[in-house]
Formats: C-alpha cells, sequence, structure tokens
C-alpha cells in the first residue's frame, strides 16, 4: 500500500473525528427531551467522537491517535476563542441578532473549560485504554477493547464535565443523576455502533495492509511522534 493512500486514509478518519468533535460542542448548546430523557443535543454525536478514537487507535495505533487528540483540543480552542472575539466585536447596526448569538454561541467560561478538560482526560483513557488491552488480548476481542475503552474513558470525560460545569450550580442529587444519563447513553450508543466499528476497523486494516501493535511504546499524553509497531494485517 503505497504512503499517500494511506496518508489519504488516515487523514479522512481524523478530519471526522475533529468535525464530530467540534460540531457535538455547538449541538450541545440544545436541551432535548426525549425517550423521558433530558440530554444535549451534542450527547449522541459526542459519543461517535470516541467510535473514531478507537478506530485510530486500533488500526494505527496510540501514537497517530494521541497527535490526532491534540489537533482536536487545539480545535475546541480555536473555536471558542474565535467565537469569543466575534462575541465582543461591535455589531452592525441593522443586525438586530446579538442576544441570539450570546445564547446560543456565547461564550461561558466554566462551560467551556469543562468540556475542554473532559475531552482531553477522558480521549486519552480512552485511547490508553484500548491499546493497551490490544496487547494483553494479542489484537483479540475487538468489543472488549472498544467497549472497555469506552467505559473508562466515557466514565472519566462524563464526570469531569459535569462536576466543572454543574458543581454547585444544581442540587447534587440531579448532578449524580444527569452523570448517570448521560454516562449510559454514551455507553450504549457505543454498543449499539459495535457491528459498524467492526466492519470499518476490518476495511480499513484490510485496505492499508496494517495493523498496530504499540509495544515499547512511550504513553506520555505530552510526546508527540513516538515511533508506532506495526504488524500486517
Amino acid at each position: 500500500m503505497n504512503n499517500l493512500k494511506e496518508s489519504s486514509l488516515f487523514s479522512i478518519v481524523a478530519a471526522l473525528f475533529v468535525a464530530i468533535l467540534i460540531i457535538s460542542n455547538i449541538a450541545s448548546t440544545k436541551i432535548i427531551s426525549g425517550w423521558g430523557f433530558l440530554f444535549d443535543g451534542g450527547t449522541i454525536l459526542f459519543s461517535l467522537s470516541y467510535i473514531f478514537g478507537d478506530i485510530l487507535t486500533e488500526v494505527y495505533g496510540y501514537a497517530r491517535a494521541r497527535l490526532i487528540i491534540w489537533v482536536g483540543f487545539f480545535s475546541l480552542v480555536l473555536m471558542s476563542v474565535v467565537l469569543l472575539i466575534i462575541q465582543y466585536l461591535p455589531s452592525a447596526p441593522d443586525w438586530g441578532n446579538q442576544i441570539a448569538y450570546e445564547t446560543i454561541l456565547g461564550f461561558v467560561p466554566r462551560l467551556v473549560v469543562a468540556s475542554i478538560v473532559a475531552y482531553w482526560c477522558g480521549s486519552f483513557v480512552n485511547s490508553y485504554v484500548l491499546s493497551k488491552l490490544k496487547i494483553i488480548t494479542t489484537g483479540k476481542y475487538l468489543w472488549v477493547r472498544t467497549i472497555g475503552s469506552t467505559i473508562l474513558g466515557e466514565g472519566v470525560d462524563t464526570v469531569i464535565f459535569s462536576v466543572i460545569a454543574f458543581w454547585s450550580v444544581i442540587p447534587l442529587a440531579s448532578l449524580l443523576n444527569l452523570i448517570f444519563t448521560i454516562y449510559v447513553m454514551k455507553v450504549g450508543i457505543e454498543v449499539v455502533f459495535t457491528p459498524i466499528t467492526y466492519w470499518v476497523v476490518a476495511k480499513l486494516k484490510k485496505i492499508e495492509n496494517i495493523d498496530t501493535y504499540d509495544s515499547g511504546i512511550n504513553y506520555n499524553p505530552f510526546k508527540i511522534g513516538s515511533k508506532k509497531r506495526e504488524v500486517g494485517s
């Protein structure tokens, strides 16, 4: 498989990961009521970012996934800064939607910090656990790796976001209920999409002729560019 094709497929998966991450953060500004639950509009879509994170780590390895996690992190920071600047730039005299803009896209420091910190921590936990489980299981039982890493990664993400964003804002009972509801939904989505994850992973491994094992890799989240160890599929 030539490097150009491999690079193109990796770039597509990485781009979708970052796009879903950004879109889900914007969609989260709307609260949805359905099936007896209350949840933000980004919950379902954000869960897909973990699935793409699983695919990146499973096929291309922790080192490449780590790079894309950082790209997603800085993309969220950039989006927040741009929206903040636009929020405070003077409006045109005949543009009457400033309040609407601030309501939907306005910069709320506590929520922004909660979202970015939770994403960073949860994504790295997810990628680390999946990578380690792949070594432990010698590449078998993909469903154990994807669901197991999501249980831990989404758990960290949900708890950190909810605590930073809503601690002392809503009653403790409501906070715990919120954490439980969102967490169950996110893990449930991972389980439902497992057959699709299997199919995508198998296709990418076959096309790329690559199956990355991270034996001996440096898992430091701040170290970019570690060499990956690959095994042809």
